[in-house]
């Protein structure tokens, strides 16, 4: 399919209309056809322009549909299922981070954009380029910067821990490289491993914890810091309704249905408006017809909260509208479209099933108390906010494929550059602001401990769905030598992290963070220059 820029102009539709490789795979909206047959060809920089926004706008859906709808979910499934918060939690509060559910929070964009890309074998180059160039970036930049924003001593032992699981994770992800295959047995293995990282998290902890309750080892001397219940809760940025004792009513009142219903659809808080910089109210702008569209399909179960986040209307009205988003989603629609006996649609019959259960829950509780089977709504939201995460992914692998096809540029720099640059910046902005706020070495390990889970489960598990049982093997051949350049300039920047924090004794200053952000620069000009054949291998 790239070979429809070496055509003539007028024959560009045609080609792409004709040609199977140019058929994109999954996705709503056919982008090979709208920039090559629905633009002329004088509008090519309007149609990439626009395809450059809508790419912005996808990487925002995703980071607010993780943040705001599938983290909340997975904590409120891991407090149904009385877990603890030391073993849920991955803000880094404790020792045992990043290693279960809040994991697959924070790292959903990563995963599902890696389980969409390995699903064609003409992106998968993009899952190998986001995940390496993903942690080539989280390792010395974000690694680096915490180190400028506030020079500090790194937990020792848990930073040895990860550097070493992921040091072996990026060796057998070259090795399955160097065969150019991975087959049933290396994908579990993967899923294997992080099991393993997960039950030595575990088991270190519980060692740490017995060993303090003997007195044997001072308390903090490991871990990396947590902040006190007040300061979470403060630096959290959740809205919890609670805006200090002069907005509470005199006396109590009882709302209508309606007003909740109004009340918990409007993504605007007015008095966090008028405290906000104009940056701030920009970016909320662009964001609020997400979260309303958010708010409409997705329900949110909040632990913390002390009616749960009960609202009875809109909950009601979730149960209408989550399970009709899982089908329309659902293989772009696929299922959704499909007429049972060629007569009713299924999506049809999901809303008269939606529509009966919901007006029963309606008429069988109140306003103000949830109801006992209440916790089944933070499956349902977990659900339905994977469905929107998995169809954003899609979208933006497809639109990263058509720009890799406009411009002739490989997948795999692609994956490096824009989608880990996508999938990476909420995670920088956090680690940052965290380091800022007093909470350095929570960040620093966040960075090494966070990436175990992207490169073992978004590899495992991306090729495992792939697998059938008549090809239980999935070709991951690298197609140029950008791939070998990432995985070793991965390899390396652990290497140099894993010999020159420890030689430091582990106190991080600027010069290390300025050394790991001039390592990043120079790794992106070998790997452009590689893309542009400026440096290529002789024949």
């Amino acid at each position: 399919c790239r070979e429809v820029r070496k055509q003539n102009s007028s024959e560009w539709c045609r080609f792409i209309r004709s040609s199977p490789d140019c058929h994109l795979e999954g996705g709503f909206l056919d982008y090979l056809n709208g920039v090559f047959c629905v633009f002329p060809p004088r509008l090519l920089p309007l149609a990439v322009t626009l395809y450059a926004l809508w790419l912005l706008y996808l990487f925002i859906i995703l980071g607010v549909t993780a943040e705001k709808f599938f983290c909340p979910n997975l904590s409120a499934i891991s407090t149904n299922l009385k877990l603890s918060h030391n073993v849920a939690v991955f803000s880094l509060t404790c020792p045992l981070h990043g290693v279960t559910f809040l994991a697959f929070g924070n790292g959903a964009p990563d995963v599902f954009s890696a389980v969409v890309a390995f699903s064609d074998p003409r992106t998968a180059g993009l899952a190998i380029g986001a995940i390496f160039g993903a942690g080539v970036f989280v390792t010395t930049v974000v690694a680096g910067g915490i180190a400028l924003v506030k020079p500090f001593t790194a937990a020792s032992r848990p930073f040895l821990r990860d550097v070493i699981f992921y040091m072996v994770a990026v060796f057998l992800t070259f090795m399955v490289l160097y065969f150019g295959r991975i087959t049933l047995g290396e994908a579990l293995g993967y899923l294997g491993l992080y099991v393993f990282y997960v039950f030595t998290v575990v088991l270190c902890a519980w060692l740490h914890r017995r060993q303090r309750q003997e007195g044997l080892a001072p308390p903090g001397s490991w871990e990396p810091e947590a902040p006190t219940d007040a300061e979470e809760q403060e630096s959290s940025g959740t809205n919890s309704g609670d805006y200090g004792e002069e907005y509470r009513p005199l006396l109590p009142s009882q709302d209508t249905s309606l007003r909740i219903l109004t009340a918990a659809l409007s993504p605007l808080d007015y008095r966090k408006w008028r405290r906000k910089p104009w940056y701030w109210r920009l970016f909320k702008v662009f964001k609020m017809p997400v979260e309303l569209v958010l708010l409409l399909t997705v329900p949110v179960v909040d632990p913390d909260k002390e009616d749960l986040n009960w609202k009875r209307p809109l909950n009601c009205l979730h149960i209408l509208t989550s399970p009709l988003l899982c089908v329309l989603t659902l293989k772009s629609g696929t299922y959704g479209l499909y007429q049972i006996q060629g007569v009713f649609p299924v999506w049809g019959l999901v809303i008269l099933i939606g529509f009966v259960l919901a007006f029963i829950t309606f008429i069988t509780t109140s306003n103000d108390e949830p109801p006992k089977y209440h916790c089944v709504f933070a499956f349902l939201g977990f659900l339905a906010s994977a469905m929107w995460i998995n169809a954003a992914a899609t979208e933006l692998v497809n639109i990263l494929r058509t720009l890799g096809i406009i411009f002739q540029l490989s997948n795999t720099v692609l994956g490096l550059t824009l989608l880990a640059w996508g999938n990476s910046v909420g995670d920088t902005f956090s680690d940052l602001t965290m380091a800022r706020q007093g909470y350095p070495r929570m960040a620093f390990s966040a960075c090494f401990g966070g990436i175990i889970f992207n490169i073992l489960v978004g590899v495992g598990l991306g090729c495992l769905l792939q697998m059938t049982s008549s090809q239980p093997v999935v070709k991951l051949e690298p197609d140029s030598l950008l791939v070998w350049i990432l995985a070793g300039a991965l390899g390396l920047s652990l290497v140099f992290s894993f010999v020159s924090v420890p030689a430091q004794c582990f106190q991080l200053g600027k010069a290390y963070g300025i050394c790991l952000i001039l390592y990043y620069l120079a790794f992106l000009c070998v790997a452009l220059l590689t893309e542009f054949r400026v440096i290529h291998l002789s024949s």
